[in-house]
C-alpha cells in the first residue's frame, strides 16, 4: 500500500459514502494510517455524503476549533411528507398533497429560514439532554421537548423543483437547495420547519456536504481512493487555510513554543476573528493562539 512520505501526521479530507456513520470513517482511517489518533471534525449522518474533516496525529487537536466552522450543503427536501427522523431514514408519520404549493411561497418560507434564527433540532440526533443521547430517548420512546438554539443560515437557495409521486401516492414537491451555515444547523430540521410552515410537512431525501470552512469537496478522496493512496494535508498547510496568520521572529517562536504568553500586535489581534496561526520564520506551524488582553494565549502547541 502507498504511503505519505511525510508520515500520516495531518489532515485528511474524506468524501464520506452514504450509509457510514462519521465514526465507521474514523474506523477505517485508523486501519489505512495505522494509527489510533483518529478524530473529526463535525458529524455527517449516515445517509448523507461529502465533506467529512478527519485529524490524524498531532492534527487532531486542531479538530475542536474547525468544527466551528461555517459548512456549506446540497441537499433535496421534500415537502408533503413527515418523517420521525426529518429525513428519508425515518419512518413516515404523515403525508398531506403538495401539489397545489405555490414556488413564490416556498421563496417566502426559505427568506423566513435564512440569516440568525432559532431552530430546534431535530428529535433524532446526538444532541445530549441531561447526559443521554436525543435519539436514544426518541428510540425509546420518552416525550420530551429540545430547546431551540440560535443558528445562522446564511445562504439558502432554491435552484429546482419537482412534483413526482412518492411510495405511497402521495403528491409531493421536491426541491434542490443549496445551504451555506454555520455549524450546529441541522439541515432536517430545515427541511421539517420549511414544510411545517408550508403546511404539508418536508424531510430531507438527499444530502451532500461541499464544504467545511476552506476544505471543499476538490481536496476530498473517497475511502478506496485513500486506501489506494493515503492523502494527508501537512498540519502547516491545514492550519495556513483554516485559520489567520501571525509570522513571529526566531525569539517569539522559542517563547510561544514554551508555552509563554507574548504580546500580540494590534494589527494581528484586530484582523482575527477567534484563534489564529503562528509560524515560525522557516514555515513551521508553531501554535494554534488567541489573543487575550493584547497577548497570544496559546490553545494548542505543535512546535
Amino acid at each position: 500500500m502507498k504511503r505519505n512520505a511525510t508520515g500520516p501526521d495531518g489532515l485528511v479530507i474524506v468524501d464520506k459514502p452514504s450509509g457510514f456513520t462519521s465514526h465507521d470513517v474514523v474506523a477505517k482511517m485508523r486501519g489505512i494510517a495505522r494509527t489510533r489518533r483518529v478524530g473529526h471534525a463535525g458529524t455527517l449522518d449516515p445517509m448523507a455524503t461529502g465533506v467529512l474533516v478527519l485529524g490524524v496525529e498531532k492534527a487532531t487537536r486542531l479538530l475542536g476549533h474547525l468544527a466551528l466552522t461555517e459548512k456549506e450543503y446540497q441537499a433535496t427536501i421534500r415537502l408533503g411528507q413527515t418523517t420521525v427522523t426529518d429525513d428519508a431514514e425515518g419512518e413516515v408519520t404523515g403525508s398531506v398533497d403538495a401539489g397545489a404549493v405555490e414556488l413564490g411561497a416556498v421563496r417566502d418560507g426559505i427568506a423566513a429560514l435564512t440569516g440568525d434564527i432559532q431552530q430546534v433540532p431535530s428529535k433524532v440526533s446526538a444532541i445530549k439532554i441531561d447526559g443521554k443521547r436525543s435519539y436514544k430517548r426518541a428510540r425509546e420512546g420518552e416525550d420530551f421537548e429540545l430547546p431551540a438554539r440560535p443558528v445562522t443560515v446564511s445562504s439558502f437557495v432554491l435552484h429546482d423543483h419537482r412534483v413526482t409521486k412518492a411510495a405511497d401516492g402521495t403528491t409531493v414537491l421536491d426541491l434542490d437547495v443549496t445551504v451555506v451555515c454555520s455549524s450546529g444547523t441541522y439541515i432536517r430540521a430545515l427541511a421539517r420547519d420549511l414544510g411545517s410552515a408550508l403546511g404539508v410537512g418536508g424531510h430531507l431525501t438527499a444530502l451532500r456536504r461541499t464544504r467545511v470552512g476552506p476544505y471543499s469537496l476538490d481536496a476530498a478522496r473517497t475511502l478506496p481512493q485513500l486506501q489506494e493512496s493515503l492523502r494527508v494535508m501537512p498540519i502547516a498547510e491545514a492550519a495556513a487555510a483554516a485559520f489567520p496568520r501571525w509570522d513571529v521572529d526566531e525569539e517569539q517562536a522559542r517563547l510561544l513554543s514554551n508555552g509563554v504568553r507574548i504580546r500580540v500586535p494590534a494589527a494581528v489581534s484586530e484582523s482575527a476573528v477567534g484563534p489564529f496561526a503562528a509560524f515560525a520564520p522557516d514555515g513551521r506551524f508553531l501554535a494554534l493562539v488567541e489573543a487575550q488582553g493584547g497577548k497570544a494565549k496559546c490553545l494548542a502547541v505543535f512546535a
